[in-house]
């Protein structure tokens, strides 16, 4: 799936996710809708003693706030996508959710689902 057959919604989240990346200066940028349309964006941590994912902070983000699962998720990184990333998806959402993986720049190069990528 290309940027020009992504929906408005997951477009939003590739502009989030690319907008904290380039913030922060971080190695990945994530953004996540939960199921009630909310949205969430984050940076990888990486300190001596807290290192995590982008996605696991959106994840993290998403619960603390009520959240009940999620929708669409999008990571932006050089890095592949990590079986670790695909866990806390499928544990919080199932294995269903859309997940697009792009480049640092925003360009995503593949969508499915934490089960296919």
């Amino acid at each position: 799936m290309t940027d020009q057959q992504l929906s408005a919604e997951d477009a939003k989240l590739v502009t989030l996710a690319r907008a904290t990346r380039v913030r922060v200066g971080a190695a990945e940028g994530a953004a996540v809708r939960d199921s009630d349309g909310r949205t969430y964006a984050a940076a990888s941590v990486d300190l001596p003693s807290l290192r995590l994912g982008a996605v696991e902070v959106c994840v993290a983000m998403a619960i603390s706030s009520g959240s009940r699962g999620l929708e669409a998720v999008v990571r932006l990184a050089e890095t592949p996508w990590t079986e670790d990333a695909a866990a806390v998806v499928r544990e919080f959402s199932g294995g269903d959710v859309v997940v697009h993986l792009g480049d640092p720049r925003g360009t995503v190069m593949a969508s499915g689902t934490p089960e296919t990528l």
